[in-house]
């Protein structure tokens, strides 16, 4: 099992950037595929991006290519999540999530084991 922390939220005016990190217990840490989601008021969780053990394949939801960079430092147990050019619509509470067998898919929330509590991310127009 492992159990999973977000931070970095904040409030930060459009255009600016935040920089979240989730850190995981557990010695298993690089066997996990991890995730970012993100749910807005009202909205369905939705899915921002993902890492695959090793690093070596990232995803990417297109709201957010070119503006997230998320990497992980297995050595760290932890994830990150980069955001520059924060828009409005970037608004969300944000969660780092585990997936412990990787099946292939990166979506939907469904497919991960462990979930963080969230980050509340305020983006100010």
């Amino acid at each position: 099992q492992v159990q999973l922390v977000e931070s970095g939220g904040g409030l930060v005016q459009a255009g600016g950037s935040l920089r979240l990190s989730c850190a995981a217990s557990g010695r298993t840490f690089s066997s996990y595929a991890m995730g970012w989601f993100r749910q807005a008021p009202g909205k369905e969780r939705e899915f921002v991006a993902a890492i695959r053990r090793s690093g070596g394949r990232i995803y990417y939801a297109d709201s957010v290519k070119g503006r997230f960079t998320m990497s992980r430092d297995n050595a760290k147990n932890s994830v990150y999540l980069q955001m520059n050019s924060l828009k409005p619509e970037d608004t969300a509470v944000y969660y780092c999530a585990a997936d412990q067998e990787w099946s292939g898919r990166v979506e939907p929330p469904s497919v991960y084991d462990y979930w963080g509590q969230g980050t509340q991310v305020t983006v100010s127009s």
